[in-house]
């Protein structure tokens, strides 16, 4: 990115000291432990900081001008010539910035949010795009009221198509991040249970993700989940609906399910494969595929580009043990709908003489976080030979489960019963919510060997 002192002189003001007009800014930083060469330094406050008081570290790391909230007092000994941007909260500076740098730039703007595979259609969706058009998206999980203006101002210059995440736990913070982004083209994947626990209900949880339409552009497109009743209603905006009922603009049609990869057919003559497992992810290509074709690419771009696909890692990501078990680490999240989809797709495997499932805790499940526990545990299909559940509400799991089952009651005693079924021809899948940390027992798995 390249900002200029002109262009910040429109939007804030600026201390005694004068702002040069022909000041570069390339870049914008809010963490004075990374570098900040050239960049305007933005002190965040938070619950247990407050970014202000590392003015002169930025200072020392390279900033050539901050921000600044008005309640707070300038440090006495700042440089004479350092440049202030006051504004009355740093965070709203921050994403009134984004939106005029996003306005300077002006691309074609794509926003997703979901209940479940938001970061693999992210991922889809910019191997789509990344071809035909300068592309810049979400990098791992900033995806929020901070990350998200990072996100727009990490842009270059020529950037035709940005690509935002959009993460939430409450009501009202889609519409906040609609809102600094000002989307284009809205991409809606599904409805599962995630923060039902804040939302209330699954239509509290849709409500929410239609939050997205805020400030999308009038005449922007909506693409949704074409199979969650949900989200079938009627829009002010141009809506394409993706799914496997023939009642969808796109119908995706699951031919063959394998360890490399998703084979499927769109509109019964569209050939697609992706290196993805599972019906679940077929799906999520085809919203990628839809936007593709809302933005004139061809079916031989796109299914190319499908197959070379750059992930985000834990997204079942596919791992040797150190002894030769096969590891499937989609550990990054978790919900009813995301662990059955896992489930689903393991099942499918064929080459391997077991298949084994070790799944934590799913969180954010609300007052019913149990029930969905249990539930879970009695759906457990025959082709998994057995599981392994750690955590007090995965116990449940175990308890419901009419597959052999184990409880672990911690890391250490999982992953000594995990030792069992560590070897060349077994398959061991890891799901379960973030704070599970389910990667830390992978890493023993792959760094130990019998």
């Amino acid at each position: 990115m390249k900002l200029t002192g002109q262009f910040l002189k429109g939007l804030f003001t600026f201390n005694e000291q004068t702002l040069s007009e022909d000041l570069i800014i390339r870049g914008v930083g809010t963490d004075t432990r990374m570098e900040l060469t050239d960049q305007l330094f933005i002190p965040i406050v938070g619950d247990h900081f407050n970014g202000h008081d590392y003015i002169k570290t930025a200072i020392e790391k390279g900033a050539v001008a901050s921000m600044w909230q008005r309640d707070y007092p300038l440090p006495d000994d700042l440089p004479t010539n350092f440049p202030i941007l006051f504004v009355d909260d740093t965070l709203m500076g921050l994403q009134t910035l984004a939106t005029a740098y996003r306005d300077l730039i002006d691309p074609t703007v794509v926003a997703i949010t979901g209940s479940n595979g938001k970061t693999t259609t992210k991922d889809l969706v910019k191997n789509v795009c990344q071809s035909a058009f300068n592309t810049h998206a979400t990098k791992g999980n900033f995806n929020n009221h901070i990350g998200l203006p990072l996100t727009i101002l990490q842009m270059e210059e020529k950037t035709d198509v940005l690509i935002l995440e959009m993460g939430m736990n409450h009501f009202n913070e889609i519409e906040r991040l609609s809102d600094i982004a000002k989307p284009d083209v809205a991409i809606v994947t599904n409805i599962g249970e995630s923060h039902i626990e804040n939302l209330g209900s699954r239509e509290g949880i849709a409500k929410a993700k239609l939050e997205i339409l805020s400030s999308l552009h009038p005449d922007g497109v909506l693409i949704i989940d074409g199979d969650e009743p949900l989200l079938n209603q009627e829009y002010n905006f141009r809506t394409i609906k993706v799914g496997f009922s023939v009642r969808n603009d796109y119908e995706v049609t699951l031919n063959e399910v394998m360890p490399a990869g998703t084979h499927f057919m769109l509109n019964g003559e569209q050939d697609y494969q992706i290196p993805l497992v599972g019906k679940h992810h077929a799906k999520n290509a085809s919203y990628a595929i839809a936007l593709g074709y809302h933005l004139n690419l061809t079916h031989k771009d796109m299914y190319e580009d499908l197959m070379n696909l750059e992930q985000t890692g834990m997204r079942f990501e596919q791992l040797l043990s150190k002894n030769g078990a096969t590891l499937i680490n989609d550990a990054y999240n978790a919900s009813p709908t995301s662990m059955k989809g896992a489930i689903d797709a393991v099942k499918l495997f064929t080459g391997y003489e077991k298949k084994v499932a070790v799944l934590g805790d799913m969180f954010e499940l609300g007052e019913n976080e149990k029930d969905y526990h249990v539930e879970l545990g009695s759906w457990i299909p025959s082709e998994i030979d057995c599981i392994y559940t750690i955590g007090p509400l995965a116990s449940l799991i175990s308890e419901h489960s009419r597959v052999q089952s184990t409880h672990a009651s911690t890391p250490e005693e999982l992953v000594n019963f995990l030792k069992e079924h560590d070897q060349k021809g077994n398959l061991i899948l890891f799901k379960a919510s973030r704070g599970m940390a389910l990667e830390k027992v992978i890493a023993q798995l792959m760094n130990e060997k019998s």
